[in-house]
């Protein structure tokens, strides 16, 4: 076969790629060695400290490290992989940030055209791999320019294309070799300074707003609702039900355990304001689903999580049309969650306090480790829930990030690494022991990488936690069904996670008493460490029953 070497050598191509993406704002990439990807590699190196390099052995892990860089960042990211399945490790990573809207660039290196279907070593069909969950991919041939794909890539993967929201971008190289640098020196590679990153989440947002007619009102503020949802439920007079993850659970409006207060006040609810994402709660989505109540959706951009006309909610993407719609609280509305509120926290205090007696629970963590001012990655699964149920609502704006684009438990590990690199904040993961094993390859940095102030508090129940509160739980107490669930769902095990964490060089702390927690939340962060507090599985559907039951009897009473 003839085979035109035409166009840019690789290197050449390699370097005008990693000069466009500096100068388009990408301040961070994550890279995992290989062959193919050689030419990008170096030219990554020859960047110096134009752009951070992050070096993981996993390319599922780098995936997630990445997307947890852009989230801390608030800057797209670039991931870089060789050829074959290093790409496809990379799924998991770039689902999530399709569905949580987070600029990640995937760069794949791949053969060039001519070794395509030719049985060539480590070659597949990875041209368009991830399909529908990338916002542009191109296969940019060896020897083309690939500077305009590259700018096309950062402007889909910032939301900068019109209609196109924000999300993961695929940009495909092939290379021929030679795939290294040449020996005389031309490896080097000016690069510009980093421009400026537009936001793709600034909302313009008038100082001053007279709210229409009242309505008994209530803002759902889900996940990535942001600051905004507070101040509109501030300035209408409403009560905020906010997700951990909305970063709007703060203020004098918001309402704690809300959850367990929607079955008192939903017949009096005659309007729903939607900020972001809901995904945590059966009761808001059922008062989602009535198609009596109307409803409101606050959209000022196109978003990745749902396709227009599939949600029956009022699409509104004006903030005065907003305002409008949800008028303002009638005299005595709020007053009668915050009421509500107070009553529920204190039942909640209530039974933490007397239920575990000295051995923290769940819902304990979650309400201690919320008070403190580190940045916060929670898992998903119980903890997630744990803090919506229990996280007492701040003064203060918190910093809060939970993988809800699709609410799986892949990746949490190097998203909360990513997070606290990429902001260089020390952070706290909060995360149960299956999250943990899922993602126990997160806990490898080479030797000699940036290491994150990064604490990982463990909630270790020897299996799947969150299936005893579902309609599993109920099946697991009957004699016929209790071996099936514990071993499918509870799927218990015996991993010392003090020797794991030790196989990892990562410090190990168990934890029995309250007391002991407090005195752990109280240090600062400083490196990495896991912090292990073990609980029984057995106990939780009784305490969720008995915060429940006390809730329902104080606000009755």
């Amino acid at each position: 076969m003839n085979v035109s070497t035409a166009g840019l050598s690789s290197m050449d191509s390699a370097r005008g790629a990693i000069a466009a993406l500096i100068a388009g704002g990408v301040q961070q990439v994550v890279l995992s060695p290989g062959s193919r990807n050689a030419p990008l590699v170096y030219a990554v190196a020859a960047a110096g400290a134009a752009l951070e390099a992050v070096v993981r052995v996993d390319e599922r892990s780098a995936g997630f490290t990445a997307l947890g860089l852009a989230v801390g960042s608030g800057a797209p990211t670039a991931v870089l992989t060789t050829s074959g399945t290093a790409v496809g490790n990379l799924l998991p990573a770039v689902m999530e940030a399709d569905h949580a809207g987070v600029p990640l660039l995937v760069l794949s290196a791949d053969r060039p055209e001519e070794l395509r279907g030719t049985g060539a070593n480590q070659t597949t069909d990875q041209v368009d791999l991830f399909g529908s969950h990338v916002r542009f991919a191109v296969d940019v041939a060896a020897g083309d320019d690939p500077r305009a794909a590259v700018q096309t890539g950062l402007d889909a993967a910032q939301g900068h294309l019109q209609g196109v929201p924000a999300g993961p971008v695929q940009l495909n190289f092939g290379f021929r070799e030679p795939l290294t640098p040449a020996l005389d020196g031309s490896g080097y590679l000016p690069m510009k300074a980093p421009q400026p990153v537009r936001s793709a989440v600034e909302t313009v947002i008038p100082q001053h707003l007279e709210p229409g007619r009242q309505h008994r009102t209530v803002v759902l503020a889900g996940h990535g609702a942001g600051p905004q949802a507070e101040l509109f439920a501030r300035r209408h007079r409403l009560p905020l039900l906010a997700e951990p993850s909305s970063n709007a659970r703060f203020g004098p409006n918001a309402i704690g355990p809300y959850r367990l207060l929607l079955p008192h006040f939903e017949a009096l609810v005659e309007r729903v304001v939607v900020f972001g994402r809901p995904t945590l709660s059966r009761p808001v989505a059922a008062l989602l689903d009535r198609s009596d109540l109307p409803r409101a959706l606050y959209l000022p951009r196109p978003v990745a999580w749902f396709e227009p006309g599939r949600r029956s909610e009022r699409i509104i993407d004006g903030w005065n049309e907003l305002g409008e719609f949800a008028g303002a609280g009638p005299q005595g509305w709020l007053e009668a969650w915050l009421a509500a509120g107070i009553q529920a926290e204190s039942a909640l205090d209530e039974v933490l306090g007397e239920a575990m007696g000295e051995q923290p629970s769940g819902l304990l963590l979650a309400r201690e480790i919320w008070k403190r001012p580190e940045h916060l990655v929670i898992g998903s699964s119980n903890p997630i829930r744990d803090a919506d149920l229990a996280a007492r609502p701040r003064s203060e704006s918190p910093r809060v990030h939970a993988n809800r684009g699709l609410a799986g438990i892949d990746g949490t590990i190097s998203t909360a690494s990513g997070l606290a690199l990429g902001s260089g904040k020390p952070s706290r993961l909060l995360l149960g022991d299956l999250t943990l094993l899922h993602d126990a390859g997160g806990l490898l940095l080479p030797r000699g990488e940036r290491v994150p102030d990064l604490q990982i508090v463990l909630l270790n129940d020897s299996g799947g936690g969150i299936f005893s509160l579902l309609e599993h739980g109920r099946l697991g107490l009957q004699e016929g069904y209790r071996t099936a669930v514990e071993r499918f769902f509870g799927t218990p095990h015996d991993v010392r996670m003090s020797a794991l964490a030790e196989a990892y060089g990562v410090d190990h702390r168990l934890v029995g008493t309250v007391a002991e927690l407090v005195e752990m939340l109280q240090a600062p962060v400083r490196g990495r460490s896991v912090v292990e507090i073990r609980t029984e599985r057995t106990a939780l559907r009784g305490l969720h029953d008995q915060v429940k039951t006390a809730v329902d009897a104080a606000v009755a009473g």
